[in-house]
């Protein structure tokens, strides 16, 4: 959600992703663009910095465990490791509701005033 209060796809019209929650506070999330830059030599090693700027900012990930603080309506993620390095070793506290299937969390808002929301389904 931009400042000015329209939406828009950070991760474009069809993302992909998973998002684990373990009984004993374990969680991993992944999220993907649907389209983004194949490297052209082949190589993860030999990418343009074209093709590397778009591999990182075509995902999200990261991974550590997690507190639920149902009153506030809040996830707490302890951070082990991010596909964005200042996340690592870092707590991310983020507002949710949770509607039958239905998992939205809403990231504190970035630099730029612009607020990231997930939206997550329950696997059949």
């Amino acid at each position: 959600i931009l400042p000015d209060g329209k939406e828009v796809a950070d991760y474009g019209t069809d993302p992909r992703g998973i998002a684990i929650f373990t009984a004993d506070g374990h969680y991993v999330i992944e999220i993907f663009r649907s389209e983004h830059l194949k490297f052209t030599s082949g190589d993860r090693t030999k990418g343009t910095p074209e093709e590397y700027k778009d591999a990182i900012l075509s995902a999200s990930c990261h991974f550590g465990t997690y507190a639920v603080d149902a009153v506030k309506g809040t996830i707490a993620f302890h951070t082990e490791r991010a596909s964005y390095p200042n996340w690592d070793e870092t707590t991310l506290v983020c507002s949710f509701t949770l509607e039958g299937d239905k998992l939205t969390c809403r990231v504190p808002h970035r630099p730029d005033g612009s607020i990231p929301v997930s939206i997550f389904g329950r696997m059949p």
